[in-house]
């Protein structure tokens, strides 16, 4: 983990750089198709969604948490990456989803930059470092 400094334009510049986008969308989809069927099931998103501990923090201090109210938000996050209602979901999928959910962070970040605490290799570490290198260049 790293601290870096993010801001609503980083976030769009890597979505609209639609190469780089795909390919770190399918590096992770990759990573997290544990059975490598080309679909994420329910337990293999899951472990995404919890790696994240974004309900199990606050401001980075651990709470305590309601386990029946957690196991219904992770369900219905599962439910927002499965449009077609097949019980997996596929590339196209993941992609729409997360595309929809970054568009739906930088909206919320407006102009002005935050640090934040990422993980290696997350998708907004990778968009933080494609920015640096941009602007190394």
């Amino acid at each position: 983990m790293s601290v870096e400094v993010l801001d609503s334009a980083t976030i769009v510049n890597f979505i609209e750089d639609e190469e780089a986008f795909d390919v770190s969308i399918h590096d992770r989809f990759v990573c997290l198709d544990a059975d490598h069927d080309g679909l994420l099931s329910y337990v293999e998103l899951l472990k995404e969604l919890q790696s994240l501990r974004v309900l199990e923090t606050h401001f980075g201090v651990d709470v305590e948490t309601d386990p029946e109210e957690v196991a219904r938000v992770y369900e219905t996050l599962f439910v927002q990456f499965d449009h077609d209602s097949n019980g997996v979901v596929d590339l196209e999928e993941f992609k729409s989803e997360t595309k929809r959910m970054m568009v739906a962070m930088a909206n919320g970040m407006g102009f002005l930059p935050v640090q934040m605490v990422l993980e290696e290799g997350s998708l907004l570490k990778v968009a933080v470092e494609r920015e640096s290198t941009k602007l190394a260049a």
